[in-house]
């Protein structure tokens, strides 16, 4: 530790508070001088405001030294700067006494006043000043220091802070994961003795103390039977005081170890700032607590936590922000994002080292960017997608989970027999503290604001699956456990990946029989995917060539000349989308309905029950509004509605066993183009043709790519079968 002349720092710190202002423009003068901590003092003064806010950043040109002292020797320069502010708050007053704005204020206003009155009957010439000089500066003190560290400093992980930086300022980064109920700190007690009247004042500055039983003044002391102390709550002082325990992030945490935790002490304004899930950036004091067996008996055991008592609490994923990143783009960035196929690009740059997949990369860029709240009449509709991934063992589906893992800023990732119904939703643990029980919050309420990925999904017990059917609709968790009756916020979309159970999937039997999930489950999904390993020459040879190349150039190929998005600027470009909030007109409501009720016609010819369940229809307004905010957009268009009806339309098809009316790829493509091409002349005007636009969007519903309907109308052409005109309009023949 450092000396330095506390006069010195004293002096300097009188004249930085006084004199040091910044700049601002004003429009009738240009630029003003606002002189920032004058302001604030003056602030205090008047009771307008219980935080005195220091940046350390302020003191680079004036005092740069002022910087190292508050960081190496914390305790002791927030003690001096209290002890200035005070003076300066006092010399603002003058002999005016603060406003009272609660029972302390009242109390210490009334004593004073008191105290001046006796002084005035004894001495005349004695000021009011001298009044105050009996209570405790700390019972005086209506304000909390904040402190800034410099910007220049870097933000520590957990396992990063070590014993040297014990009794320094420091930063830590972490996610929120227990925060205890806010109580009062007591730190002035104020008594007054029964037999004398006198007041005595007692200043708690540890973590423990001793009552004052017996009257310390003069006249009790003088007499045999000491007089008797009793605390005066009125005039006591109490801090609003709140314990949270931050964790490291994912992305802190260095492969094959546990992540560490720390405990942090907020006082004032700073408690109920955050909740179990925000991620945030704590400034503070590193301090030693003893732990041990002899720690009641010999004053503790010779091993410490520690633990940060904290000066400022940042909250890192607001709405307005993603973590430190900013949300402004380059301009080579502005460029990518102003080209038309943005959203072709941004799923396509969804780990793109998976081959194929491109409609399931589209759906998990849905889930990532969302669908718009409603909260009408007080009935709330989740804006949230839920998707999940079946199908074969080897099909990508765990390496897609864990990259949407790695690209949200705020996720969660467990897998189904690594999970407890306690653990996704929260768990009742006794406060170290206070004794009592607490919550502490699970991954889907750490994952609030964010995604929660689930792998293994078929592998979890079924009462452990239960615990996330409410999650999924009304997105909170209700809790009524060991006393405490209370509901969390569970705001998260869930994407999971399961398996089927009999190894392969069995296409002759249900999507339940084969991953062994209730119905009530399956429904809550937006989206469910059946990605199936089927052996086919072609689709084989260029996954392995896709495969090779990866592997000997440690990077993916290049598709139609993109290259894949960094995810930095997919965080970025996702954070804006999810700004927008765009509107369904009333004139696209027709097609909504028109699209249930055929899903709804072929239900009761399949017996689907569980893909067509009338939380399919706001699936689909969920998945419109994601796709315009991807657009950004303030309003859902037609094209939006059709790209959404498309996913669900290939989502289904992809559902359907061989022996069903989905496509079957060992039947001829060709021939599934020309069945829809047939369909379409059956609704078509007569001699008019049937649309190629149309016969692509059509097609393309049931997994058949453009490409391959331009080969097969080439292939009829020939055959003399159907005849395409300039205006891409096709007659059948």
């Amino acid at each position: 530790m450092t000396t330095f002349d506390v006069t010195e720092v004293k002096n300097h710190l009188r004249d930085f508070f006084k004199t040091y202002y910044e700049e601002v423009n004003d429009d009738a003068d240009g630029k003003k001088k606002v002189f920032v901590y004058d302001e604030q003092i003056k602030k205090c003064a008047d009771r307008g405001s219980n935080v005195f806010y220091i940046n350390l950043d302020n003191m680079k040109e004036i005092y740069p030294d002022l910087i190292d002292k508050f960081v190496n020797n914390s305790i002791r320069l927030q003690r001096i700067a209290n002890e200035i502010i005070d003076e300066l708050i006092s010399e603002k007053r003058g002999v005016n006494l603060p406003q009272a704005k609660d029972a302390l204020d009242s109390y210490l206003i009334q004593r004073i006043r008191e105290e001046s009155h006796i002084k005035t009957l004894q001495d005349e010439n004695t000021p009011l000043q001298d009044s105050r000089r009996k209570f405790p500066p700390e019972l005086l003190r209506r304000y909390d220091i904040s402190i800034k560290t410099p910007s220049t400093d870097k933000a520590l992980s957990v396992r990063e802070v070590k014993s040297e930086y014990t009794g320094k300022l420091v930063t830590v980064t972490g996610v929120v994961i227990r925060a205890s109920d806010v109580r009062p700190l007591t730190s002035v007690l104020t008594y007054s003795c029964d037999t004398c009247g006198c007041e005595t004042y007692q200043t708690i500055k540890g973590p423990s103390f001793q009552p004052a039983i017996e009257c310390p003044s003069r006249e009790c002391q003088q007499s045999r039977g000491a007089g008797r102390l009793t605390m005066q709550v009125r005039g006591s002082k109490f801090t609003k005081f709140q314990e949270i325990k931050i964790q490291e992030s994912a992305n802190q945490v260095p492969v094959g170890s546990i992540p560490r935790s720390m405990t942090i002490d907020l006082f004032g304004e700073q408690c109920r700032e955050v909740v179990p899930g925000d991620s945030v950036r704590v400034s503070g004091t590193l301090l030693p607590v003893m732990r041990g067996k002899g720690e009641r008996n010999t004053g503790g055991g010779i091993t410490t936590d520690s633990f940060l008592q904290a000066t400022d609490l940042e909250k890192l994923n607001s709405d307005d922000s993603i973590e430190d990143e900013n949300t402004k783009f380059t301009e080579e960035e502005l460029e990518i994002a102003n080209k038309p196929d943005i959203y072709d690009h941004l799923a396509y740059s969804i780990a793109p080292e998976i081959y194929g997949h491109i409609d399931v990369k589209k759906s998990l860029l849905l889930a990532l960017v969302g669908g718009v709240d409603k909260n009408a009449s007080g009935m709330k509709i989740r804006g949230n997608i839920n998707v999940i991934l079946m199908g074969d063992p080897g099909v990508a589906k765990s390496q897609l989970l864990g990259y949407v893992d790695r690209l949200s800023p705020r996720s969660a990732y467990t897998t189904g027999r690594g999970s407890s119904g306690v653990g996704l939703t929260a768990a009742v643990i006794k406060d170290p503290v206070t004794g009592e029980m607490t919550l502490e919050g699970g991954a889907l309420v750490l994952a609030d604001g964010g995604i929660c990925c689930i792998d293994e999904f078929d592998k979890m017990l079924d009462g452990d699956r239960t615990a996330i059917h409410e999650v999924m609709e009304q997105q909170t968790i209700s809790i009524a456990k060991a006393g405490i009756l209370t509901t969390l916020n569970a705001r998260t979309s869930i994407i999971a990946a399961a398996n089927p159970a009999f190894g392969k999937f069995n296409p002759k039997r249900s999507i339940e029989d084969n991953l062994q999930l209730p119905a009530a489950l399956l429904s809550r999904f937006d989206i469910l995917w059946l990605i199936q390993d089927k052996p086919s020459r072609e689709n084989d040879k260029r996954l392995a060539t896709h495969i090779s190349y990866v592997h000997m150039n440690e990077k993916q190929p290049e598709q139609a000349g993109r290259i894949p998005l960094s995810m930095n600027f997919m965080r970025k470009y996702i954070a804006i989308c999810k700004k927008k909030n765009p509107l369904i007109s009333a004139t696209l409501s027709q097609r909504l309905v028109d699209m249930y009720t055929e899903l709804r016609k072929h239900a009761r010819a399949s017996d689907d029950s569980t893909y067509t369940s009338p939380r399919i229809l706001l699936g689909v307004v969920r998945m419109a509004t994601a796709v315009a905010r991807l657009r950004l957009a303030d309003e859902v268009t037609m094209d939006d509605i059709e790209e959404a009806i498309r996913i669900m339309d290939v989502s289904k098809s992809s559902l359907n066993p061989e022996d069903n009316k989905g496509i079957n790829r060992y039947e001829n493509v060709w021939d599934n183009v020309f069945a829809v091409i047939r369909d379409l002349k059956e609704t078509a005007v007569l001699d008019s043709g049937v649309s190629f636009d149309d016969v692509v969007t059509r097609s393309r519903a049931k997994g058949i790519k453009e490409r391959d309907v331009g080969d097969a109308i080439k292939h009829f052409s020939k055959q003399g079968v159907l005849l395409m005109d300039e205006c891409k309009r096709i007659h059948v023949f």
